[in-house]
């Protein structure tokens, strides 16, 4: 019974170590972490997502990084820009762990190391910055501080993916002296504008005026050169008119007291029209008339 007793013991015992031995052997680790695995005390290997066996006691693991994106806080800290203002600035940094061995043995502390190096770039950066450009040139800050920070974190097997300035405070005096400032900015550009706008309206008046200027002493130059044509057809036809009285009297010499005893009863008529009662028919103009209708008879009776 002894032996029976002390065998199972021994099975119990090689059991136990064998569950034992396979926890420490197998190790699962998740898609996205490595582990840095040492041999007696030396880099051995870096193993990934999945499943892995290593030989427990001379295989330790090391330690277990993230391979995400991670970020990382710059503390707000004080600093003094080229014009001697004392501003706060806090940001933040984002990195990606891309060599686990340099990560680890390259470095005590990657994280802290790329906190510390972006708090001393910021502050050469800015050092080097008056404030306006300090607050309107974040871009310029963001690209500087990866820059510095990429040289340093290559040799640390991570990668500097962007940095972020995320908030610049000034003192409440600076800041109500910067508002004042724009608010004169302001006003300053809506006095350029009103000038402007008054400016455009003058140019646009003046071109109206020229432009109406210049219509109208086109209509005068139309209208000078219809009574022109107008005067030319009137000529031609006095011409036209004098040219067929002038046949006329060398065909018939009565045409001209012809024309002159026209010429008075039509006066006689347009008299005779006037419903005035200040009119007065002289005698001796009678006797024309009746001698200017007997020459019309006799005119007449001819060309019959």
């Amino acid at each position: 019974m002894l032996e029976i007793s002390g065998l199972n013991l021994v099975i119990f015992v090689l059991l136990v170590l064998a569950i034992l031995f396979l926890k420490l052997a197998i190790k699962i680790v998740s898609q996205s972490d490595i582990i840095i695995i040492e041999r007696l005390g030396k880099f051995h290997k870096e193993i990934s997502g999945g499943f892995h066996l290593i030989f427990p006691v001379l295989d330790v693991p090391r330690a277990v990084i993230t391979i995400r994106e991670q970020l990382i806080y710059i503390d707000k800290q004080q600093v003094i820009t080229k014009d001697n203002v004392n501003i706060s600035v806090d940001g933040i940094v984002y990195l990606k762990v891309t060599n686990g061995k340099m990560a680890v043995y390259n470095v005590e502390d990657y994280k802290m190391a790329i906190s510390a190096l972006a708090m001393t770039t910021l502050r050469g950066e800015i050092g080097g910055m008056n404030l306006d450009d300090t607050l309107s040139s974040r871009d310029r800050l963001n690209a500087a501080l990866q820059m510095a920070l990429c040289d340093a974190a290559d040799n640390w097997g991570v990668k500097i993916m962007r940095v972020e300035i995320s908030e610049i405070s000034v003192p409440a005096g600076i800041e109500e002296a910067m508002n004042m400032q724009m608010k004169a900015e302001r006003e300053k550009r809506a006095i350029e504008l009103n000038a402007e706008a008054k400016k455009a309206a003058l140019i646009r008046n003046a071109e109206a005026l020229k432009q109406e200027q210049v219509l109208n002493a086109e209509a005068i130059e139309r209208m000078a050169d219809a009574k022109k044509y107008e005067q030319i057809a009137i000529s031609l036809g006095q011409k036209e008119a004098i040219r067929n009285i002038n046949e006329a009297m060398s065909e018939n010499v009565n045409a001209a007291e012809f024309l002159l005893a026209k010429g008075r009863v039509e006066a006689f008529l347009e008299l005779a029209k006037n419903e005035s009662k200040d009119k007065i028919i002289v005698p001796y103009e009678s006797s024309e008339l009746i001698g200017a209708l007997s020459v019309l008879k006799d005119f007449i009776g001819k060309k019959k």
